[in-house]
């Protein structure tokens, strides 16, 4: 089956108005961060404030998500996802409402908390009903194939278009509008994907799986979490270091739409990984990924302009998807159906326990010396997950798929 027909195949089982729905559902998570950044600097006048409210925010749901992905594995992702969705909407317009000037910082605080626990990830648990859903069609490899490569595309589109919102609406309705504009979508189409019929799939699947010993701690799993906090190191450091160089250039203001740009390049790649053959393992295609991470990040140490900038960040994008694809197909074969919705969001907090973690380092290094060595933080960790990508291909290539028993 090529890459066209799968997903075709996929389009025709779910409907299109899945697709959109669990889209849609993923964008105000990608909006939260720079909405609560956005809003909460220009009320308050503090840049300082700002960045604390989106970076306890960016924690809390890092922590949150597999918290509530153990949940939903448990009891399933309808009442888990619709919980969160309407909480997690109720919350951003909270943080609007305490964010006045003269605002307690600790109000502000705990809403962006409180908020972060609740927003859903939906991504990672739209990723766990694909193989429920395809379990009755041929070639069902071939189809979760496909499935892993759309969403690891989806999820970085939305992380493209996400921001962008953030930035139209605060010209057009306010930064206050603009976080309000994220929580309708969050009360609308996140309650919409919690009550999709697919859940019921999930939920069936997961229960059925019984409480078998619990592999999420074992080897294989650990590495795959190691390798989520190795790219998102990679994205906090590298939005960091652009940042840098785009405000010495007089340009901070574009340093979002160059940020972008490694965004466009991951949507295509992710795409186009699902014409690759069944043959080239998983772990295989991790470990390809993760040298062209190291290949691709380490001309950022050369870079003096905007325009070589870009550039670099255009071809590192293509690294991005294939990586975080692989990453994300091993925990759902590796991992027993009735874990599976822990597994993914454990990855995706790991990934944001990443990003924090890189976008501090690289920020502490370039108030001293600039952007070069924020970008070091990049190619370091590039490095890092060549080394465990080389390390574990061989446990990674003989792990047992406990999900497939």
């Amino acid at each position: 089956m090529s890459a066209v027909a799968a997903y075709r195949a996929l389009l025709r089982i779910v409907g299109p108005a899945y697709i959109f729905v669990a889209f849609l559902g993923r964008i105000p998570l990608a909006m939260s961060q720079l909405g609560v950044l956005v809003l909460v600097s220009s009320t308050t006048g503090q840049y300082g404030v700002g960045g604390a409210a989106a970076g306890i925010l960016a924690v809390a749901n890092a922590i949150g998500s597999p918290l509530a992905g153990a949940l939903a594995d448990r009891v399933g992702q309808r009442p888990v996802v619709l919980v969160q969705s309407l909480v997690g909407a109720a919350g951003l317009v909270a943080i609007v409402v305490v964010t006045q000037p003269g605002a307690s910082q600790a109000a502000i605080f705990v809403a962006a908390g409180v908020t972060g626990l609740a927003i859903p990830q939906v991504g990672p648990l739209a990723r766990v009903r694909w193989r429920p859903i395809t379990r009755d069609e041929g070639d069902q490899r071939r189809l979760v194939d496909a499935a892993f490569s759309y969403e690891g595309a989806a999820d970085e589109a939305s992380f493209v278009l996400g921001p962008a919102l953030i930035g139209v609406l605060a010209i057009a309705a306010e930064p206050a509008g603009a976080l309000v504009t994220a929580a309708a979508l969050l009360a609308v189409f996140g309650s919409w994907f919690a009550i999709h019929p697919t859940s019921a799939l999930v939920a069936r699947n997961t229960m059925r799986g019984g409480q078998g010993t619990d592999p999420l701690w074992a080897g294989p799993f650990v590495v795959l979490v190691a390798a989520q906090l190795c790219i998102g190191t990679i994205f906090g450091s590298v939005q960091t270091g652009t940042t840098v160089l785009a405000t010495a250039d007089g340009q901070a203001g574009i340093a979002g739409l160059i940020h972008a740009v490694l965004g466009i390049g991951s949507v295509t790649a992710g795409l186009a990984i699902a014409a690759l053959p069944e043959r080239i393992l998983y772990a295989t295609r991790q470990l390809v990924a993760a040298l062209a991470l190291l290949v691709l990040t380490a001309p950022l140490l050369l870079v003096d302009s905007i325009g070589s900038l870009v550039v670099v960040i255009g071809f590192l994008g293509f690294a991005v998807a294939p990586y975080m694809i692989s990453n994300f197909a091993l925990a759902g074969i590796l991992v027993p159906l009735h874990r599976v919705g822990t597994a993914m969001t454990l990855l995706a907090g790991a990934t944001g326990i990443g990003y924090a973690l890189g976008a501090s380092l690289a920020g502490r290094l370039a108030d001293e010396s600039g952007h070069r060595p924020a970008f070091a933080v990049t190619v370091a960790a590039a490095g890092c997950a060549v080394l465990l990508a080389g390390v574990a291909n061989k446990s990674l290539r003989n792990a047992v798929p406990v999900a497939q028993l």
